[in-house]
Protein backbone atom coordinates (compact mmCIF):
# COMPACT_ATOMS: atom_id res chain seq x y z
CA UNK A 1 0.00 0.00 0.00
CA UNK A 2 1.43 3.21 -1.05
CA UNK A 3 0.29 7.12 -1.85
CA UNK A 4 0.10 6.19 -5.21
CA UNK A 5 -1.61 2.86 -5.59
CA UNK A 6 -3.70 4.56 -2.84
CA UNK A 7 -4.66 7.81 -4.80
CA UNK A 8 -5.28 5.96 -7.77
CA UNK A 9 -8.58 4.34 -6.29
CA UNK A 10 -9.97 7.75 -4.91
CA UNK A 11 -8.61 6.61 -1.65
CA UNK A 12 -6.34 8.59 1.02
CA UNK A 13 -3.75 7.81 3.71
CA UNK A 14 -4.51 9.78 6.90
CA UNK A 15 -2.66 8.99 10.41
CA UNK A 16 -1.57 5.91 9.30
CA UNK A 17 -4.52 3.63 10.39
CA UNK A 18 -6.37 1.38 8.63
CA UNK A 19 -9.91 0.28 9.10
CA UNK A 20 -11.96 -2.72 8.02
CA UNK A 21 -15.20 -3.45 8.34
CA UNK A 22 -17.30 -5.68 6.54
CA UNK A 23 -21.51 -6.23 5.59
CA UNK A 24 -22.50 -5.89 9.58
CA UNK A 25 -21.30 -2.34 9.57
CA UNK A 26 -24.03 0.41 9.01
CA UNK A 27 -22.27 2.78 6.32
CA UNK A 28 -24.69 5.83 7.46
CA UNK A 29 -23.41 5.46 11.16
CA UNK A 30 -19.76 5.52 10.21
CA UNK A 31 -20.41 8.46 8.33
CA UNK A 32 -21.87 9.91 10.85
CA UNK A 33 -19.14 8.98 13.65
CA UNK A 34 -16.20 10.28 11.45
CA UNK A 35 -18.21 13.75 10.43
CA UNK A 36 -18.99 13.68 14.73
CA UNK A 37 -15.01 13.50 14.91
CA UNK A 38 -14.23 16.30 12.99
CA UNK A 39 -17.18 18.65 13.78
CA UNK A 40 -15.38 18.28 17.17
CA UNK A 41 -11.97 18.78 15.85
CA UNK A 42 -13.03 21.91 13.45
CA UNK A 43 -11.39 25.28 14.55
CA UNK A 44 -14.38 27.63 13.46
CA UNK A 45 -12.45 29.78 11.71
CA UNK A 46 -13.33 28.54 8.20
CA UNK A 47 -17.74 28.74 7.55
CA UNK A 48 -17.31 25.87 5.22
CA UNK A 49 -15.58 23.49 7.78
CA UNK A 50 -17.88 25.27 10.41
CA UNK A 51 -21.16 25.24 9.50
CA UNK A 52 -21.04 22.60 6.17
CA UNK A 53 -19.70 20.13 8.69
CA UNK A 54 -22.41 20.55 11.30
CA UNK A 55 -25.45 20.90 8.52
CA UNK A 56 -24.23 17.23 7.06
CA UNK A 57 -23.96 15.82 10.54
CA UNK A 58 -27.46 17.16 12.02
CA UNK A 59 -28.80 15.37 7.98
CA UNK A 60 -26.88 12.03 8.99
CA UNK A 61 -28.23 12.19 12.89
CA UNK A 62 -31.75 12.57 11.79
CA UNK A 63 -31.28 9.36 9.26
CA UNK A 64 -29.57 7.06 12.16
CA UNK A 65 -32.65 8.49 13.72
CA UNK A 66 -35.38 7.20 11.47
CA UNK A 67 -36.39 10.45 11.25
CA UNK A 68 -34.95 11.46 7.68
CA UNK A 69 -37.19 13.48 4.83
CA UNK A 70 -36.82 13.01 1.03
CA UNK A 71 -34.12 15.16 -0.63
CA UNK A 72 -31.89 14.66 2.32
CA UNK A 73 -29.30 12.37 0.26
CA UNK A 74 -29.31 15.51 -2.46
CA UNK A 75 -28.63 18.10 0.54
CA UNK A 76 -26.17 16.36 2.24
CA UNK A 77 -24.42 15.24 -1.27
CA UNK A 78 -24.36 19.37 -1.90
CA UNK A 79 -23.18 19.99 1.49
CA UNK A 80 -20.36 17.71 1.29
CA UNK A 81 -19.12 18.65 -2.34
CA UNK A 82 -19.31 22.57 -0.71
CA UNK A 83 -17.63 21.71 2.14
CA UNK A 84 -14.71 19.85 0.43
CA UNK A 85 -14.32 22.70 -1.97
CA UNK A 86 -15.15 25.66 -0.37
CA UNK A 87 -13.08 24.97 3.04
CA UNK A 88 -8.89 26.62 3.26
CA UNK A 89 -7.87 23.58 5.30
CA UNK A 90 -6.94 20.13 5.22
CA UNK A 91 -9.53 19.05 8.03
CA UNK A 92 -12.34 20.83 6.24
CA UNK A 93 -11.39 19.14 2.95
CA UNK A 94 -11.18 15.72 3.79
CA UNK A 95 -13.97 15.83 6.33
CA UNK A 96 -16.75 15.23 3.95
CA UNK A 97 -14.90 12.29 2.43
CA UNK A 98 -17.06 9.51 4.47
CA UNK A 99 -20.02 11.14 3.42
CA UNK A 100 -19.46 11.32 -0.05
CA UNK A 101 -17.36 7.52 -0.52
CA UNK A 102 -20.21 5.83 1.32
CA UNK A 103 -23.19 7.73 -0.51
CA UNK A 104 -20.82 6.54 -3.55
CA UNK A 105 -20.83 3.43 -2.82
CA UNK A 106 -23.49 2.40 -0.41
CA UNK A 107 -26.45 4.82 -1.26
CA UNK A 108 -29.12 1.89 -0.88
CA UNK A 109 -28.11 1.47 3.10
CA UNK A 110 -28.85 5.46 2.36
CA UNK A 111 -32.19 4.66 1.00
CA UNK A 112 -33.09 2.06 3.36
CA UNK A 113 -32.97 4.63 5.92
CA UNK A 114 -35.24 7.16 4.69
CA UNK A 115 -37.38 4.13 4.41
CA UNK A 116 -37.26 3.44 8.48
CA UNK A 117 -35.00 0.46 7.95
CA UNK A 118 -31.19 0.03 9.21
CA UNK A 119 -30.13 -2.92 6.55
CA UNK A 120 -27.16 -4.00 9.03
CA UNK A 121 -29.44 -3.91 12.53
CA UNK A 122 -27.14 -1.19 13.85
CA UNK A 123 -28.96 1.94 14.04
CA UNK A 124 -31.14 1.74 17.73
CA UNK A 125 -34.14 3.06 16.89
CA UNK A 126 -34.75 1.72 13.39
CA UNK A 127 -34.65 -2.05 14.54
CA UNK A 128 -37.04 -4.27 16.66
CA UNK A 129 -36.11 -7.08 19.04
CA UNK A 130 -39.07 -9.42 19.21
CA UNK A 131 -39.47 -13.29 20.46
CA UNK A 132 -40.59 -16.08 17.94
CA UNK A 133 -42.46 -18.84 18.56
CA UNK A 134 -39.16 -21.20 18.76
CA UNK A 135 -39.10 -19.76 22.37
CA UNK A 136 -38.90 -22.56 24.93
CA UNK A 137 -39.71 -20.44 27.90
CA UNK A 138 -35.98 -20.87 29.23
CA UNK A 139 -36.15 -17.44 30.80
CA UNK A 140 -32.41 -16.77 30.11
CA UNK A 141 -33.17 -13.35 28.02
CA UNK A 142 -35.54 -12.22 31.16
CA UNK A 143 -32.71 -12.59 33.65
CA UNK A 144 -30.12 -10.97 31.21
CA UNK A 145 -32.29 -8.25 29.98
CA UNK A 146 -30.97 -5.09 32.35
CA UNK A 147 -34.28 -3.01 31.78
CA UNK A 148 -36.72 -5.85 32.51
CA UNK A 149 -38.16 -5.20 29.46
CA UNK A 150 -39.01 -9.10 29.32
CA UNK A 151 -41.13 -10.63 32.40
CA UNK A 152 -39.69 -14.04 33.81
CA UNK A 153 -42.52 -16.24 32.55
CA UNK A 154 -40.59 -20.05 33.17
CA UNK A 155 -41.75 -22.48 30.05
CA UNK A 156 -44.38 -19.76 28.35
CA UNK A 157 -43.00 -18.00 25.55
CA UNK A 158 -41.38 -14.39 26.42
CA UNK A 159 -42.03 -11.34 25.23
CA UNK A 160 -40.90 -7.82 24.73
CA UNK A 161 -41.97 -5.00 26.12
CA UNK A 162 -40.96 -2.48 23.61
CA UNK A 163 -41.39 0.72 25.59
CA UNK A 164 -38.85 -0.63 28.07
CA UNK A 165 -36.47 -2.19 26.04
CA UNK A 166 -33.05 -0.04 24.89
CA UNK A 167 -31.92 -2.39 22.42
CA UNK A 168 -28.86 -3.58 24.34
CA UNK A 169 -28.75 -6.80 22.48
CA UNK A 170 -28.49 -8.87 25.89
CA UNK A 171 -31.47 -11.31 24.64
CA UNK A 172 -30.12 -12.39 21.52
CA UNK A 173 -26.92 -12.96 22.78
CA UNK A 174 -27.90 -15.56 25.61
CA UNK A 175 -31.30 -17.32 23.68
CA UNK A 176 -29.64 -20.83 23.34
CA UNK A 177 -32.69 -21.58 20.19
CA UNK A 178 -32.03 -18.42 18.43
CA UNK A 179 -36.01 -17.40 19.03
CA UNK A 180 -35.42 -13.31 19.42
CA UNK A 181 -35.22 -11.96 15.55
CA UNK A 182 -33.81 -8.67 14.99
CA UNK A 183 -35.65 -6.65 12.59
Amino acid sequence: MDYEALTEVGAMMGSGGLLVMDESDCMVEIARYFLSFTCDQSCGKCTFCRIGTRHMLTILEKLVAGEGEPGDLEKLEALALKTKGGSLCGLGKTAPNPVLSTLKYFRHEYEAHLRGRCPSKKCAALIKYEITDDCIGCTLCAQKCPVDAIPIQPYEKHEIIQDKCTKCDACFQVCPVNAVSVG
